[in-house]
């Protein structure tokens, strides 16, 4: 469930929250994965499918493309985006919901002489937008938004700290070929001290239950220990280990992540986190498993995968759409 405890009482009274206990209403923002249960999850992700659906039929994609005719989303990137935004922008118009957007934020806005995001939001609330999405390089920036802000904000990527609508596109592509978000055995690879999306959707996972996670990676890269402790309190196994063979021979799902270069001092003293996919070594990935990756891919998964069936990563990011239209969604039906 969304959570009150990121929000001051201020902000309580002028926010609205998605509560399952009750059915106080005040305005909604996503901040974090976190703020998604079971329930909640279910619920997005079957809407999803509904407007995958619907999409695929020209009568109800018109009649879609009306739904919130007259609101209007801003999209606010501070750092450079391909599939984030551009999937934001067309689930917004595919809902009839205008899009107002700015790219590069920290160099093409007022961020670049000196103002606050604190600032820029309170100027953005005058403007009447039903939702705010923002990504910025500084972990913890989209909370400070949300916490001054009074229209719906939606956390595109903060920093190396989470970026919740990644891990909900991530978790629905994994359901959408399993049927199923529990007993899973996933190992995630690559950059994972830096990488957002394996963090949040390692959150996600540890809510649901017999599920076993492998972090592969090399020893200066492995998952940070706020997101261990996590797992462990929430009763979700997982290993550490730099042998990804062994990782992967009786996996369900590979989530590999790129050398974050952006966050690194010296991105030189690394080598795509140590290791790279090629057909040799995923040989022993049994045949139902499934790869996949947040994107953009550097070199950290080989080109000659792109024709394995257990390929899955540029079907994920379509299915980014369709996650992000069924969020867009249900803030606008309460905006």
């Amino acid at each position: 469930m969304l959570s009150m405890q990121d929000f001051s009482c201020h902000n309580l009274r002028t926010t609205r929250l998605w509560l399952n206990s009750c059915d106080i209403i005040l305005v909604m923002h996503v901040v974090s994965i976190d703020q998604f249960d079971t329930k909640l999850l279910k619920e997005i992700f079957d809407q999803a499918d509904n407007f995958q659906k619907l999409l695929d039929d020209k009568d109800s994609k018109k009649k879609l493309s009306e739904k919130h005719s007259g609101k209007q989303i801003c999209t606010l990137f501070y750092e450079p985006s391909t599939r984030t935004r551009l999937s934001f922008e067309t689930a917004a118009l595919k809902l009839g919901i205008g899009v107002v957007s700015t790219e590069s934020a920290g160099q093409f806005s007022s961020a670049s002489k000196g103002e606050t995001i604190e600032d820029t939001m309170q100027v953005l609330n005058q403007y009447g937008f039903d939702a705010i999405i923002i990504r910025h390089p500084e972990t913890g920036a989209v909370k400070r938004a949300a916490n001054v802000s009074q229209t719906p904000v939606i956390n595109a990527g903060d920093g190396k700290g989470e970026h919740p609508t990644q891990a909900l596109l991530d978790a629905y592509t994994i359901r959408k070929e399993f049927g199923r978000l529990d007993n899973l055995r996933i190992v995630m690879g690559g950059d994972l001290k830096y990488g957002r999306t394996v963090r949040s959707l390692a959150r996600l996972l540890s809510q649901y239950p017999n599920n076993h996670i492998i972090f592969v990676s090399i020893p200066k890269l492995m998952m940070d220990q706020d997101i261990k402790n996590l797992l462990t309190s929430s009763g979700t196994t997982f290993e550490e280990s730099t042998n990804l063979e062994q990782a992967l021979s009786d996996s369900n799902v590979v989530y590999w992540t790129r050398l974050q270069k952006e966050r690194l001092e010296k991105p030189g003293d690394f080598d795509s986190a140590g290791f790279d996919l090629i057909k040799e070594s995923i040989k022993n990935l049994p045949l139902d498993a499934i790869i996949l990756h947040p994107l953009p891919r550097v070199d950290e998964i080989a080109v000659e995968i792109d024709s394995d069936p257990r390929a899955k990563y540029f079907q994920q990011a379509g299915n980014g759409l369709y996650i992000r239209m069924a969020l867009l969604d249900k803030i606008a039906g309460e905006s």
